[in-house]
């Protein structure tokens, strides 16, 4: 099995992945080493013109207040909300690790059908949270802090936004079936989509540029909601914007 390899290896740091700190500290781990390239990026757009031209909004500069802003909230949410409920769920539900790796073929497919579902929820609790306006005032407006975004304002949310969000990510593979590893490369694939929808530019080699037909919003699409607010709920696709007639594309 092609997967077993990598399975094995992990199996043998088994009480690290049973351990209460581990979902934290690889949630952070995988979140601000997906975002430093894009912060480099920042860095490099005030001098450099060729990096400026990518930018959705050129005009837009990142500021060292924003990213401590943007880190203390992330770090704070994480240690003084996520990592008591994860000791809770510790305490209250052993980790299983089965021996056997999944086939490729099948952590594939309950990766995507994670995707999907988690961009299903995130959709729901996005429009709900727009169209209500007491829930947007006291919850949702705080991601709204940046019309102009990068990537570590993915997570700069408040602690109902975050516990919410993050519900739905650990929920999906458990009401799928899916198998661990399939679990952890989806948790590391969703914040790579999450990272890459708020990074503020649009590279070649992005995924709305690379999934056909419209199928997949990206950068531009979540940039665009940022701005107008009133469109593009889906954090990834643009199916259910499209049924609801909430969809807007950049022109």
């Amino acid at each position: 099995m092609f997967l077993q390899p990598l399975w094995s290896l992990l199996l043998r740091h088994s009480s690290l992945l049973r351990s209460p700190f581990f979902p934290v500290t690889f949630s952070l781990c995988v979140f601000l080493t997906l975002s430093l390239p894009f912060l480099l990026l920042d860095l490099l757009a005030s001098r450099c013109a060729l990096v400026r031209r990518y930018k959705l909004q050129p005009q837009s500069s990142v500021s060292w207040g924003s990213v401590c802003s943007c880190l203390f909230l992330t770090l704070y949410n994480h240690l003084v909300f996520i990592f008591p409920l994860t000791l809770m769920h510790w305490f209250l539900i052993p980790v299983h690790l089965p021996q056997e790796a999944p086939l490729l073929r099948i952590l594939l497919v309950q990766v995507l059908a994670c995707v999907l579902l988690f961009d299903f929820q995130s959709f729901t609790w996005h429009l709900l949270h727009h169209k209500v306006p007491w829930l947007y005032r006291h919850f949702h407006k705080v991601h709204h802090t940046f019309s102009s975004t990068f990537a570590l304002t993915a997570e700069y949310s408040g602690v109902w936004e975050t516990l919410s969000l993050g519900l739905f990510a650990a929920a999906a593979p458990v009401l799928l079936h899916c198998h661990p590893l399939a679990g952890m490369t989806f948790f590391v694939v969703n914040i790579w989509l999450s990272v890459e929808d708020h990074c503020g530019y649009q590279l070649p080699w992005a995924l709305d540029r690379l999934v056909p037909f419209g199928l997949y919003g990206g950068a531009s699409h979540h940039d665009l909601h940022h701005i107008h607010s009133r469109c593009n709920y889906a954090p990834y696709f643009t199916h259910w914007d499209l049924l609801a007639g909430t969809l807007r594309r950049k022109t």
